[in-house]
């Protein structure tokens, strides 16, 4: 994702919604650009933003989050730790994207596709319901722990 691009529609959002990019803002925003295949939980972000701004509050970064969640910069997303954690959006996605989430080791994997836009047409078409958004997230098991589970199971 291009960084200033983001920055740059980002400080818009803010301004039409009467907020500013304040330093805090682009610090939270900047770690959230340097780790978007991570899903950081807000203490997460709290400590990388504390490296590059040491006044920085915790109370801070999560109001940063809410607003950039509002904003749909941002999504907060919840998997099986009970954490919520933060993914960027992607640039013109019409709808968050779906997660493979491996029950074993905990990795997730980000699925760009959007593989419901049919679904949604059976929703809007059947219940007269407009979808705005969806969120998906697959559990089961990854690749790398079927094959070990699958060594053990030969050997």
């Amino acid at each position: 994702m291009n960084t200033m691009s983001v920055m740059k529609k980002t400080k818009q959002q803010l301004h039409e919604s009467g907020f500013k990019l304040t330093p805090q803002r682009e610090a939270t925003l900047l770690v959230l650009l340097e780790n978007e295949k991570e899903h950081l939980s807000a203490e997460e972000v709290f400590f990388l933003v504390k490296k590059k701004n040491s006044e920085i509050g915790l109370a801070t970064v999560y109001r940063t989050l809410e607003i950039l969640t509002d904003l749909k910069v941002i999504d907060k997303v919840s998997f099986n730790d009970g954490v919520a954690r933060y993914d960027l959006r992607k640039e013109g996605a019409k709808h968050f994207h779906h997660h493979l989430l491996c029950l074993d080791c905990g990795t997730i994997e980000e699925v760009e596709e959007d593989l419901l836009s049919e679904v949604e047409q059976v929703i809007e078409q059947r219940y007269h319901f407009f979808v705005k958004d969806h969120r998906l997230t697959f559990h089961g098991i990854c690749q790398e722990c079927y094959n070990k589970k699958k060594e053990r199971k030969t050997v």
